[in-house]
């Protein structure tokens, strides 16, 4: 029996790590894949994910994240992968997903909100504002996605992830079967 797949995304300070535990721990069997991880494994080359020149860097971490998600969910884990993953990557999620069910939720508090809960963290996240702020405006408009977002701006995390879990629950966030 596979598991499934779920991408919770949205900018920094979205709330996206504290979520996907509180969902792993959910599951009977599960796994929290970190995307930022992912990125910490190049020891050469790296670039800031959230330059313009990282796009190439991004699309191959994102193609080993989502090999790395159906693998674990082939073998009848729940996956929560938890990472900036625009619409702009689904691709390899897509493509990936063929009898595995993948979900796309984007939590989405207002920039407020995202901007005060990102400076506020920790030394090892991305603290600074500008990048932040545009990360929020690249997550304003997610087009045919938008009902696949979540605002999260007056949810604690318990709240969040019984919303996210309810959507799940009801396929609201799943993503087509690829053609």
């Amino acid at each position: 029996m596979s598991g499934q797949v779920i991408l919770l995304s949205g900018p920094p300070g979205a709330g996206k790590s504290t979520v996907a535990r509180l969902l792993a721990d959910e599951f009977s069997a599960s796994v929290h894949l970190h995307t930022d991880d992912f990125y910490a494994c190049i020891r050469r080359g790296a670039v800031l994910p959230y330059l313009p020149e990282a796009q190439h860097q991004n699309r191959v971490v994102t193609g080993v994240i989502a090999s790395a998600a159906f693998g674990y969910a082939a073998g009848g884990y729940d996956v929560i992968c938890d990472g900036v993953v625009g619409p702009w990557f689904l691709d390899p999620f897509r493509r990936a997903g063929n009898e595995i069910a993948v979900h796309y939720v984007v939590l989405r508090p207002d920039e407020g909100t995202t901007v005060a809960r990102a400076v506020a963290r920790g030394e090892d996240a991305l603290t600074e504002e500008e990048p932040v702020r545009e990360l929020h405006r690249q997550f304003a408009d997610l087009g045919e996605w938008e009902h696949h977002a979540v605002d999260s701006a007056d949810l604690d995390a318990d709240a969040t992830a019984t919303v996210v879990l309810a959507g799940i629950a009801r396929g609201a966030y799943r993503l087509p079967d690829p053609a």
